[in-house]
């Protein structure tokens, strides 16, 4: 069977496979299967708001419900509120149904342990072997002992003030912000958070219908919220994207400020205060050679993983540090939270300008960012690179001549069909160069 988990849970094309109600359904009887020697037998289920996300909750549920567990279930609410959740209401795990900042025809299935993380490598095998056989077998075939279904009403409320908890409820009153909710998971819930504390919220981005999650808004689109910001003159912005999991900043003159400035002002605050696990922040391969060079100069240590949250909260678990993140914007408090979590990291970058008494954009001057520019190539296969040569060639030609002033990172999507360029260098017009070359090198060979 073809590899149904990627880079984070399983994630395609709403009603084509893997996202249709069918495999939907063999998902929950695996997680059933899966967590059949769980202590409480409750799964807590959530959605962003997709319009597919009614179809694949629907067969879910049935399936968890089918193999004997109890179903909670939550409604549009973001990822890491379900993950926190799961741990709230003591369940087995929890499931969330999200494409997270992918359009509205997409949607996708995460999964979170008992404890709120999401699954290992070697746990989502598990769960694809499964449903693997399963397919065939009796392995995932019901049983007389049906689940029960029923809706949380209070989830909301829990994870608010969960939220609002983690800042210990410090007055944002005075701070006048632009939030964009991009028509997803937080669109209720994060306007009122940041009310309750005081703060003016200007919203955009909070009337969804099913179809217009992330579009032209939210944390992948930044344009209208920089313009927004200006124009109401307000401190700063915020964009969450579909599931609330990232958030990207900007500042009051309109200027984003992203997951590499984020945590690098936050390291700084913690060394600052003696806070910081191990002296050391988890990074990406993605983030900015200038984050590490600022990071370096305050003798704050650098782990770096390839891209992903998993890997990066995996390697926080293992290093015990507590803060790390990645440039797009999944930013982790392990302090607080067990996954990347859009509206606890704005509860703390705010605190954190009322306490300094600084503008965002004073906060995030730590560093001097290298000229950075990404391509996302639409591709008909993901080679394998050994199988490339002349992409191979073009990067072996990069690294022999620009040394310490530059690097790329090329890698596939781990939930598209798309090659990621990333040429980041110091000298713009060479950074425009190797960054044409290494395209026209990938379109030679994957009909990019």
């Amino acid at each position: 069977m073809e590899k149904l988990f990627g880079t984070d849970g399983i994630r395609g094309k709403a009603n084509h496979y893997p996202i249709t109600p069918e495999m939907a359904l063999l998902v929950g009887k695996a997680v059933a299967k899966y967590r059949a020697d769980g202590v409480s037998r409750r799964v807590v289920v959530g959605k962003d708001t997709r319009l597919s996300g009614y179809m694949l909750e629907s067969a879910i549920t049935a399936g968890l419900l089918s193999m004997g567990m109890d179903v909670l279930e939550v409604g549009p609410m973001p990822t890491p509120a379900v993950a926190h959740l799961v741990r709230s209401f003591a369940a087995d795990c929890g499931i969330m149904i999200t494409a997270s900042h992918n359009p509205a025809e997409d949607n996708g299935i995460k999964i979170f342990d008992e404890n709120g993380f999401k699954l290992t490598e070697a746990q989502s095998d598990a769960i694809e072997n499964l449903i693997a056989v399963g397919k065939n077998s009796e392995l995932l075939s019901g049983n007389s002992n049906i689940g029960k279904a029923r809706r949380i009403d209070d989830a909301r409320g829990r994870y608010i003030e969960f939220a609002k908890s983690s800042i210990k409820n410090h007055s944002l009153a005075g701070l006048k912000i632009v939030l964009d909710c991009a028509n997803g998971a937080a669109y209720a819930m994060a306007p009122a958070i940041f009310r309750e504390l005081g703060a003016e919220v200007i919203e955009i981005g909070v009337a969804p219908d099913g179809i217009n999650i992330n579009d032209g808004c939210g944390a992948t689109h930044t344009q209208k919220l920089c313009e927004t910001v200006k124009r109401c003159q307000a401190d700063c912005g915020i964009a969450l994207d579909g599931d609330a999991d990232r958030v990207i900043f900007c500042d009051a003159a309109g200027e984003v400020v992203d997951g590499d400035r984020i945590i690098g002002m936050v390291a700084l605050d913690y060394k600052s205060r003696g806070k910081l696990a191990n002296n050391t922040v988890v990074v990406t391969s993605m983030s900015n050679l200038g984050f590490h060079r600022a990071m370096h100069e305050a003798g704050i240590d650098v782990v770096t993983t390839d891209v992903g949250d998993h890997l990066v909260i995996e390697a926080m678990r293992e290093k015990h540090c507590n803060v790390g993140g990645e440039q797009a914007g999944h930013v982790i408090f392990m302090d607080y939270v067990t996954t990347g979590d859009g509206i606890i990291t704005a509860l703390h970058v705010l605190k954190l300008m009322r306490k300094r008494k600084k503008t965002l954009r004073e906060l995030a001057a730590f560093m001097t960012a290298f000229p950075q520019k990404m391509v996302n190539l639409p591709i008909r296969e993901k080679i394998p690179f050994e199988r490339l040569p002349q992409l191979q060639k073009v990067l072996d030609d990069l690294k022999k001549s620009v040394a310490s002033s530059g690097r790329a990172v090329v890698r596939y999507s781990g939930t598209e069909n798309k090659l990621r360029i990333l040429v980041e260098m110091e000298d713009t017009a060479a950074l425009e160069m190797w960054l044409g070359k290494l395209t026209d090198a990938a379109r030679k060979e994957l009909g990019a």
